[in-house]
């Protein structure tokens, strides 16, 4: 697609366009960046509260026909951002990721780890440096073997070594020991 017809690409004309991909779609023109050629288009229907964003290289465009003009997509009288929703999926977000930076074992070895997360299928579990901490009081320590089991009350700690073995037999069984 030539910089002359970028013209075309006034904010708020909705276009019907087909690609040199194949793809085809209709959108609203939020913006043209001419310096990097890159058309940013609204898809969905006015009606719903989610629409898709479209970042597109002007140059894959095979071809598009205007359909035509529509309000400024981002009318800031118009828009309307629901910031307490958006703060709580940040907040989301951000338990998430730090749960599961949590699962992740540090200083430990590729084994130590598929261990762990083979126990924590079964079993509430938690590093504690390079210690398994399983339901808060059963121990296993490097190198997590049955008989490095320690704490807990009795049927726990067995429960934790059967478990253990069966998960270290399938590891083991998969080639997923390092």
């Amino acid at each position: 697609m030539e910089a002359s017809n970028s013209e075309d690409f006034a904010v708020g004309c909705l276009l019907s366009i087909k690609t040199t991909l194949g793809d085809e779609f209709q959108g609203q023109v939020i913006t043209f960046d001419r310096p990097s050629n890159i058309l940013v288009l609204q898809e969905g229907s006015k009606a719903g509260t989610r629409r898709n964003i479209r970042f597109l290289k002007a140059n894959y465009i095979k071809e598009f026909s205007f359909l035509g003009q529509a309000d400024d997509p981002l009318d800031f009288k118009k828009c309307y951002i629901d910031l307490q929703s958006l703060q709580a999926r940040e907040e989301l977000a951000l338990r998430q990721a730090e749960a599961e930076a949590e699962r992740i074992g540090v200083g430990v070895t590729p084994e130590a780890q598929n261990i762990f997360d083979a126990l924590s299928k079964t079993l509430p579990v938690r590093w504690e440096k390079t210690t398994i901490v399983v339901m808060k009081e059963v121990r296993v320590t490097s190198p997590y073997l049955p008989e490095c089991v320690i704490g807990g009350t009795p049927a726990a700690n067995e429960r934790v070594k059967k478990v253990l073995v069966l998960e270290r037999k399938r590891l083991h069984s998969r080639g997923g020991s390092q």
